[in-house]
């Protein structure tokens, strides 16, 4: 019996208004992007809709999760995002829960569209990556044009109390060059109820940055972890770390990146096709596609391809932390078509490991 779906990430709209340096879909090795269709037809909406609620009928989850997202979502405008939400809640039987969310650059965000929200309790996620500086390094229009402006405006306006209960927190993809404390406070002065530290999607054979002179990836995240774990009062949730936690105490992440758990996520671009985690993308173009689609098969179709056990690296098999990290994500292990290789990460998840280890280990032995 093939896997259930946890979480479906359905693409509203395969266009951006932004043009960031380090984006996955548009500035990588995969193409696939220039061949879908600008946004969902009503035709392929309803299938997507009757694809989940069959889904959701053999298997009978308590909950499944919908993301939309992009390119950038809001460029379906008002009435594609509403008429989206609008059909897949009423394909879904009762006993199941939908929880939708999203996940934007947050400059389209206006009170029509969080009355949208409201409506159908979509939690809503803004990719932001600092203060003005920090974010503009590569978060920019095609024209060069920083976006701070416009993406902070979209954020106030989410964070404000009224709407508390939709705002799902800021994602972040560092930068080495920029200063983590700094970061992590411009970032919490917008209230997050979370914050997600994203490694720049990198490999073996396109590895990510490591800018001349500046920190390691762990020596960043070290640093941020210490300001966040040693605050007198907890400002938010920072998954990575806690996931982290959780795992070293014998727990369970809930982190694609790490941790190694089966993560159930299948994604939906703007035609129909159903596709793997888009960070394949970073890979080889088409890495992430399954050559089935809403049209012709059903999810329980494209989970029996995805439920395949991930095969690890015997240097990652032989690690010591391997149940924290789970070989990191699948593709930061890519090297010339294979994913049997540690991550490219694996020394700076290693050593941020550690270091929660020690600082957990020292205060749980003070106690």
């Amino acid at each position: 019996m093939p896997a259930t779906v946890s979480q479906i990430v359905l693409k509203l709209h395969s266009r951006c208004n932004l043009s960031c340096a380090y984006c996955y879909v548009y500035n990588s090795v995969d193409e696939t992007w220039k061949r879908q269709p600008v946004t969902l037809t009503e035709e392929t909406r309803k299938l997507v809709a009757e694809r989940i609620a069959e889904h959701v009928g053999a298997h009978r989850p308590a909950a499944i999760s919908v993301v939309l997202h992009g390119g950038e979502p809001l460029l379906a405008g008002h009435d594609g995002v509403a008429d989206t939400l609008c059909a897949i809640s009423a394909a879904m039987p009762p006993e199941t829960e939908v929880r939708f969310g999203m996940q934007t650059n947050g400059m389209l965000l206006d009170e029509r569209f969080l009355e949208i929200f409201h409506r159908y309790g979509v939690r809503v996620g803004v990719s932001l990556d600092g203060g003005r500086a920090a974010n503009d390094r590569h978060r920019i229009h095609v024209n060069g044009r920083g976006s701070y402006e416009r993406a902070a405006a979209g954020l106030r306006l989410l964070a404000r109390p009224e709407h508390r209960d939709i705002y799902s927190g800021l994602l972040c993809t560092i930068d080495v060059r920029n200063d983590p404390v700094a970061v992590y406070e411009d970032l919490a002065a917008f209230d997050p109820p979370a914050l997600d530290l994203l490694l720049p999607h990198g490999n073996w054979t396109n590895p990510p940055p490591r800018p001349p002179g500046a920190r390691s990836y762990a020596q960043w995240l070290i640093e941020v972890f210490d300001a966040w774990y040693d605050a007198p009062v907890v400002r938010t949730h920072i998954r990575l770390f806690e996931s982290m936690m959780v795992r070293l105490l014998g727990g369970h992440g809930t982190l694609e990146t790490i941790g190694g758990d089966q993560a159930g996520i299948v994604v939906i671009e703007t035609d129909g096709t159903y596709e793997e985690t888009d960070s394949l993308k970073t890979t080889v173009d088409g890495a992430a596609a399954t050559g089935l689609g809403v049209r012709t098969a059903s999810l329980d179709d494209v989970m029996a391809r995805l439920d395949a056990p991930v095969r690890l690296s015997e240097t990652c098999l032989s690690c010591p932390v391997l149940r924290v990290c789970g070989g990191g994500l699948r593709a930061h292990r890519y090297r010339d078509g294979s994913f049997d290789n540690p991550s490219a990460y694996c020394d700076d998840l290693y050593a941020v490991i550690r270091h929660i280890e020690q600082r957990m280990t020292q205060d749980l032995g003070s106690r």
